[in-house]
């Protein structure tokens, strides 16, 4: 890992409001939209380290209402860990104010920075190493949905308007596909074919939403495992993180997309198909875990479409990636030439697997009630 910092972290740090003083700062390599990275103080004879995120806010283009969103989360969680006799500085992010008492800083360039608390002994795993973990990840999103069915006050503030509206994706993907910014479009047909085909799964649950079939609770909306710290110790998911799309939507999307990656063969952007599958155990245990935590609080509606759920997100996703290689790369971070393609080819050759055994998906689900 590059430790060399940025060189106004020092400064950026001092705007917030914690004890000692600032040793070094080093980037956290994950993530597609927000800079991470860690730092570490000097303070009482012993090291203290922080997170520190500069918000892209040209992906969220309302950073106040973004962070009025995770003050609300975040202080709620923090009464109900508290009331269950949890650790709240261990089960929930601790945002670290600006010494002018406020959530993040806008500096005079314009850029926005935030701090939270850094969980000692607890890491996030990208990758899949032990089957526990996915149990334990998915367990814990279950149980950050069905404790924040209870968060009172008013409606969350979408941070990304319609962000899982499946639909939507299909209609801005259309609109590439005519437009063709940066001519690509002759070079994907397969997988440009492969999305018109799948157009009337888009609308199952946003329609269900809009009719009321779906109840909109407050969700997570990007339910990857490396979004869940697990406990070095005991092995346990004690913390969901990266709360930036916690806003209004369905239990559908967060179960289908913690799928995506879960039941992965593959990394994202693997380049070699052959290695890209969907893994029916991993499905269990995902299955298994998440309702562990949310049964009880689930109606059939959301129940019955949780093997679809995998699907449509996973499909979601590969129209976003194609979408975006076909405008150029304007959205998400990319590495190599044609590095949104290969994501895309990823999330459809998983999509083709998930239609294969979407029986043996619902029987897994059924089980799991």
């Amino acid at each position: 890992m590059d430790k060399k910092p940025l060189p106004e972290l020092d400064r950026i740090c001092a705007a917030f409001d914690c004890a000692g003083t600032w040793i070094s700062s080093c980037p956290i390599p994950s993530g597609h939209i927000n800079d991470t990275y860690c730092s570490e103080f000097a303070a009482s004879g012993r090291r203290v380290k922080y997170v520190n995120q500069r918000i892209n806010h040209l992906v969220f283009r309302e950073p106040e209402q973004l962070m009025e969103n995770i003050g609300r989360v975040t202080r709620f969680a923090r009464e109900q860990i508290t009331a269950a006799g949890g650790d709240p500085d261990r089960e929930t992010l601790t945002i670290v104010p600006t010494r002018d008492g406020e959530s993040f800083l806008r500096t005079s360039e314009g850029t926005y920075w935030r701090m939270f608390r850094y969980i000692d002994g607890a890491r996030t795993y990208d990758r899949v190493e032990d089957l526990r973990h996915v149990y334990a990840a998915s367990k814990a999103f279950g149980n950050f949905q069905k404790m924040l069915a209870r968060l009172p006050g008013e409606r969350l503030h979408e941070t990304i308007p319609n962000f899982h509206h499946t639909r939507k994706r299909f209609e801005a993907f259309r609109d590439a596909l005519e437009h063709d910014p940066a001519g690509r479009a002759s070079g994907v047909r397969p997988e440009i074919d492969f999305v018109l085909a799948r157009e009337k799964d888009t609308g199952v649950v946003v329609d269900g939403l809009a009719a009321g079939r779906i109840p909109e609770r407050v969700t997570h909306n990007d339910t990857k495992l490396n979004n869940v710290m697990i406990d070095d110790r005991t092995g346990e998911g004690i913390c969901v993180i990266d709360l930036d799309t916690v806003m209004p939507g369905s239990v559908l999307y967060d179960f289908g997309d913690s799928v995506r990656l879960g039941a992965a063969t593959a990394a994202e952007d693997e380049r070699d198909l052959a290695k890209v599958g969907f893994d029916i155990g991993m499905f269990d245990r995902l299955a298994a875990g998440y309702l562990d935590a949310a049964r009880d609080f689930l109606v059939p509606a959301e129940t019955d479409l949780l093997a679809f759920s995998a699907k449509l997100l996973t499909l979601e996703c590969g129209i976003r990636f194609l979408t975006d290689h076909l405008k150029g790369d304007v959205y998400f971070k990319i590495h190599r030439p044609g590095h949104n393609l290969d994501r895309a080819r990823t999330q459809f050759k998983m999509v083709a697997e998930m239609e294969r055994q979407l029986d043996a998906m619902d029987a897994v689900v059924r089980k799991s009630l």
